[in-house]
C-alpha cells in the first residue's frame, strides 16, 4: 500500500518517528555528519561558480541557509566561511501563517530574533533576497529528492511561489541519513521536489548543475570528505 503525506494515512506518525530517529543519532555521529555535509557543499557551490564563470552563466553568489533547530544538522561554520569569501547569505523569516518564507539578508555577527516555532530569524529591517541556493531542512527524503517536512508548508509554498514567479534557483535538501523515506511512500500533490538532497552519505540522486562526474568527495581545506 502506498504511503501519501497526507494526514488520512498518519503522516503525523510518520513524522513523530522521523524526528525520533535523529534524536537518537549519537553526537559523534552528528558531528562527522554536520562536518561532511559541509564539506561537499563547500566542494560543490565552488565547482558550480567556476563552472558557471567559464561558461559565462550566472554565478550562484546568494545563498538562502537555515539556523538549525534542535536535531537538523549545523551548517553555520560554512555560512561564516562563505561570507568570508563574499558570497550572500540569506536566512528565512516567517511573515504569516499561509505565505512563503521570506529570506532576508545575514552577516555573522548579527542580531537574530526568535520567531514562531522558536526559528532564529534577522531582524524585519534586514533587506529580502532572492537566493541562487537554497538549502531546505528536511526531515524525510527519497531517493528522487522529494522531501517530506515539518507539516507546515513553509517550503513548499516558498518554491512553488519563486517558481512561478520565474526565479530560477537550485534547491537542496539538508537531512540526516535516518530520513531515508521508504520505497513505496508517494509525496502530497502539494510537496515542491527539490533539486537534490544532501546527506553525511553523499547526494540523492546526484549534485546537482553539474552532470555525471561532478566532485562529491576529496580534501577542501579544513573539510575532509568521505
Amino acid at each position: 500500500m502506498n504511503t501519501q503525506n497526507t494526514a488520512q494515512n498518519n503522516a503525523v506518525a510518520l513524522r513523530a518517528r522521523l524526528r525520533q530517529a535523529r534524536n537518537d543519532i549519537p553526537e559523534s555521529q552528528r558531528s562527522r555528519g554536520g562536518l561532511l555535509m559541509r564539506g561537499r557543499l563547500f566542494t560543490w557551490l565552488n565547482a558550480v561558480r567556476e563552472q558557471s564563470a567559464r561558461q559565462g552563466t550566472k554565478v550562484p553568489a546568494t545563498v538562502a541557509a537555515f539556523w538549525p533547530l534542535a536535531g537538523e544538522p549545523d551548517l553555520r561554520p560554512l555560512l561564516q566561511q562563505w561570507a568570508d569569501a563574499g558570497i550572500a547569505i540569506a536566512l528565512p523569516a516567517i511573515r504569516d501563517t499561509d505565505a512563503p518564507l521570506e529570506f532576508r539578508a545575514w552577516t555573522p555577527g548579527d542580531t537574530l530574533e526568535c520567531g514562531p516555532f522558536n526559528v532564529q530569524e534577522p531582524s524585519a529591517d534586514r533587506p529580502a533576497l532572492r537566493p541562487d541556493v537554497i538549502l531546505v531542512p528536511t526531515l524525510g527524503y527519497t531517493d528522487q529528492a522529494d522531501r517530506l517536512g515539518y507539516g507546515g508548508g513553509y517550503y513548499d509554498r516558498t518554491l512553488a511561489d519563486l517558481r512561478q514567479a520565474g526565479h530560477e534557483f537550485t534547491a537542496i535538501g539538508i537531512a540526516w541519513n535516518e530520513g531515508l523515506l521508504d520505497e513505496d511512500y508517494q509525496p502530497a500533490p502539494h510537496d515542491e521536489r527539490l533539486d537534490a538532497v544532501l546527506t553525511p552519505d553523499g547526494w540523492l540522486p546526484e549534485p546537482p548543475l553539474l552532470g555525471p562526474g561532478a566532485p562529491s568527495g576529496g580534501v577542501v581545506g579544513s573539510f575532509v570528505l568521505r
